[in-house]
């Protein structure tokens, strides 16, 4: 898993799973992984799906690149704690799992909450074969 900071200023976590090292044979499979983490976890709430390929290429002068065969985010919040209404502006969070022809491609921002951050490097590394 590699940590970077997309556009040069989003810290993001990014990894890449050729399809061979992995069960999953799609981003929804993958989703599905996701949601059994989620709703298992006793902080964490599931909110939802958004199929951003579908999205993108309905619009107008949507762009997906061609490597891309889909690509989705599952929603959720690991909110805790709400402080003040700043906390709102870093809420909910999301991971993005992006299919392309040999690999999949998992993202997610990186959260001020250290443990959110634990535990969505965990679910993602958890998606090789051991």
């Amino acid at each position: 898993m590699r940590q970077v900071l997309f556009q040069e200023k989003y810290p993001i976590y990014t990894l890449e799973i050729d399809k061979s090292e992995t069960t999953y044979s799609s981003v929804d499979d993958i989703l599905a992984y996701f949601r059994t983490k989620i709703e298992a976890h006793p902080v964490v709430a599931y909110i939802g799906i958004f199929d951003h390929y579908a999205h993108t290429k309905s619009l107008k002068d949507g762009m997906v690149s061609d490597r891309m065969l889909d690509a989705k985010n599952i929603l959720f919040c690991f909110g805790k704690e709400l402080p003040n209404p700043s906390v709102l502006s870093i809420r909910p969070r999301s991971i993005g799992v992006a299919e392309q022809e040999d690999t999949f491609v998992v993202t997610f921002l990186e959260a001020p909450n250290p443990m959110a951050n634990e535990a969505m490097e965990q679910w993602a590394l958890s998606l090789r074969n051991k």
